[in-house]
């Protein structure tokens, strides 16, 4: 690893969100797997608002950019402050839980080198809670139907881009997983490599059913963006798909206890509340797609963002 004082080759950007535990491990196993490289390296690490000594820690390690956010807004908001804070030609993501592996940078960087402009790390082995695997599979198959971009393993953020991915790209809501989908839709050329994947350590998992419905939008936004243009709002959008699944569920109900029990539909009211449900549900997230493009119009033209950083420190 080169001086310090010379611009930065590689960019290493990972958000952290009461990670006191894994912070000073990390930061060494960083350093250690990219001191063999030969190129510049700068460290950047956000701290998404946590709440215990992360912060305290951070600010003992160096070589290290750290960048504290007021609150907590997300994982997307933290990559997008990273990048945006960022002067690597090179930029590479990746989680602050220790899961991700910091030796596997090398495979990134060489699979890149064969003229991709991302790629991607796929955790084929994932050590995570049957739950969890249950509900990243799922997610996974929804993701290759409706983008089909090619990608096994969205979720991973271990991941490596060239600078130029980002001259036009703006992140919102949960859409970091997805950033490969919507550079490929951009032209650029996108490659996956196996990576490693480890228990956690310490701490627990920021991954819940809140983020997982969050996802599930963004990448019905991703599919419209990309069948059509370029994510609705969080608020509407998850609203709107769970009324219509409420109102399928409903008129599913009512088939059943129309075909199997003969139970008569003629006089009930229960029928027209399931369409209404669904037409509602539709009209929401139709409602979300609008506002969304309103919301991005607003950031872009005003030149705002949609996260405040508390202050920047280098070490």
């Amino acid at each position: 690893m080169n001086e310090s004082s010379q611009k930065p080759y590689i960019s290493v950007i990972v958000p952290l969100y009461d990670e006191e535990g894994n912070v000073r491990e990390l930061h060494q196993k960083i350093v250690e797997a990219c001191r063999g490289l030969g190129k510049t390296l700068e460290i950047i690490f956000i701290d998404d608002g946590s709440t215990d000594k992360t912060n305290e820690i951070c600010r003992a390690l160096s070589p290290l950019k750290l960048i504290t956010f007021r609150k907590n807004f997300g994982q997307t908001a933290a990559f997008d402050a990273g990048i945006k804070n960022s002067s690597g030609e090179i930029i590479i993501t990746m989680d602050g839980d220790l899961q991700n592996d910091p030796a596997d940078i090398k495979l990134l960087l060489d699979k890149l080198s064969e003229g991709y402009d991302v790629v991607a790390g796929w955790r084929k082995n994932r050590q995570d809670s049957f739950m969890k695997n249950l509900a990243s599979r799922a997610a996974n198959i929804a993701r290759k139907f409706l983008i089909n971009d090619g990608i096994h393993d969205s979720g991973c953020s271990l991941k490596a881009f060239k600078r130029e991915c980002f001259d036009d790209l703006d992140l919102y809501g949960e859409m970091h997983r997805f950033i490969p989908a919507l550079l490929k839709v951009q032209g650029f050329k996108v490659a996956e490599v196996p990576v490693s994947h480890h228990s956690r350590k310490s701490g627990v998992t920021k991954y819940n059913w809140k983020r997982g419905v969050k996802g599930i939008v963004d990448m019905i936004s991703v599919w419209f963006w990309k069948k059509y243009a370029n994510r609705p709002l969080h608020l509407f959008g998850a609203g709107g798909l769970g009324i219509f699944f409420l109102g399928i569920l409903s008129g599913a109900a009512l088939v059943t206890a129309r075909v199997f029990y003969a139970v008569p539909m003629s006089n009930k009211i229960w029928p027209l509340i399931a369409v209404f449900l669904v037409l509602m549900g539709i009209q929401l997230f139709i409602f979300g797609l609008l506002a969304d493009i309103a919301v991005k119009n607003y950031y872009k033209t005003q030149g705002k963002m949609n996260y405040k950083i508390r202050e920047i420190i280098e070490n």
